[in-house]
C-alpha cells in the first residue's frame, strides 16, 4: 500500500509555512518590513540557521526581499489584475467608473456582512480606530488624509471578512483607485457638504459593524457607494456642460 513513514517537519518549513500563511491572510502586506533576524527568531523560537534557510526559500520564491542595510520585506506581490493596455481603457472611459463603483457595492456589500458576522473583536476594533483617524482628519479638513483613510478602512472591512481571494483582489483594485484611475478621491472631499455626508456615511457602516448588524452593515454600503456613484454622475454632466459652454463661447469669439 501506498503508505510512507511520516517524518518531523524541518523548522525551517515550519517558519516558511508561518510567513506564507501571514502574507496570505493579508497579515504581512507587501512592502512591510521584517523584525531583526534577531528578533524574528526569537519570536518564532527557532535557530537562525533555520530562519535564514526559510527566508532564503521564499526569497528564491518571490515572496520577500532583501535590502541591502535595510532588512528582509515582504515583496509586492500584490501586483495588479489587469495588463497596462487595460489600465489606459479603464482610466478614459466613464464606463469603466460605473462598472467598478457597481463592482464594489456587490463585493464589499458582502464583505460587510461577513466582517459582522465573521470578524474577531480585534478586527472590529482595527475598523473603529481607522473611523476615528477619519474623524480627526475630517476635523483639520484635511482631504488627502481623508481620501487616504477612506481606502484603508474599507480595506480594513475587507480584511476583517476573512476571504484571502477577496481580499488579495480588492487590494490590488484599491491600488488603481489610489493612482486615480477611476475617479480622484480627493477632488470629492473638497466640497464641504460632501465631506460630511461621506464621513456620516462611514460612521453608519462602522456603527452597524461594531453592533454586528450583518444586514445593516451591509446596507450601509450599498448607500455609501451609491451615494459616490451619484456624486460621480452629477460631476460628469457638470463638465459636460461647462464643455458645450466653453464651445459655444470659444466659437462665438472666433466668428466676433
Amino acid at each position: 500500500m501506498p503508505f510512507q513513514p511520516v517524518t518531523p517537519e524541518k523548522l525551517s518549513t515550519s517558519v516558511t509555512r508561518q510567513i506564507e500563511k501571514l502574507i496570505l491572510q493579508g497579515i504581512l502586506r507587501p512592502g512591510e518590513r521584517l523584525p531583526s533576524e534577531r528578533e524574528l527568531s526569537e519570536r518564532l523560537n527557532v535557530s537562525r540557521p533555520s530562519l535564514r534557510e526559510s527566508i532564503a526559500d521564499l526569497s528564491e520564491r518571490g515572496l520577500l526581499t532583501s535590502r541591502a542595510g535595510a532588512g528582509v520585506y515582504v515583496a509586492d506581490v500584490l501586483g495588479s489584475a489587469f495588463s497596462d493596455s487595460l489600465i489606459q481603457l479603464f482610466a478614459n472611459h466613464d464606463e469603466a467608473v460605473f462598472d467598478y463603483l457597481s463592482f464594489r457595492r456587490d463585493m464589499e456589500g458582502l464583505a460587510a456582512e461577513r466582517a459582522a458576522r465573521l470578524g474577531s473583536d480585534t478586527d472590529l476594533k482595527v475598523i473603529n480606530a481607522v473611523f476615528e483617524r477619519m474623524e480627526a482628519a475630517h476635523a483639520k479638513r484635511d482631504p488627502s488624509d481623508e481620501a487616504a483613510l477612506d481606502a484603508e478602512f474599507h480595506l480594513s472591512i475587507i480584511e476583517a471578512s476573512h476571504n484571502v481571494i477577496m481580499l488579495h483582489m480588492m487590494r490590488s483594485m484599491y491600488q488603481l483607485l489610489r493612482e486615480g484611475v477611476f475617479y480622484n478621491r480627493q477632488v470629492m472631499f473638497r466640497q464641504k457638504t460632501t465631506r460630511a455626508t461621506l464621513l456620516d456615511q462611514h460612521r453608519a457602516i462602522n456603527d452597524a459593524l461594531q453592533a454586528r448588524d450583518p444586514e445593516g452593515a451591509r446596507q450601509a454600503v450599498v448607500d455609501h457607494l451609491s451615494y459616490v456613484e451619484a456624486c460621480l454622475a452629477d460631476n460628469r454632466k457638470a463638465e459636460a456642460h461647462e464643455a458645450v459652454a466653453r464651445q459655444r463661447y470659444e466659437h462665438a469669439v472666433t466668428k466676433g
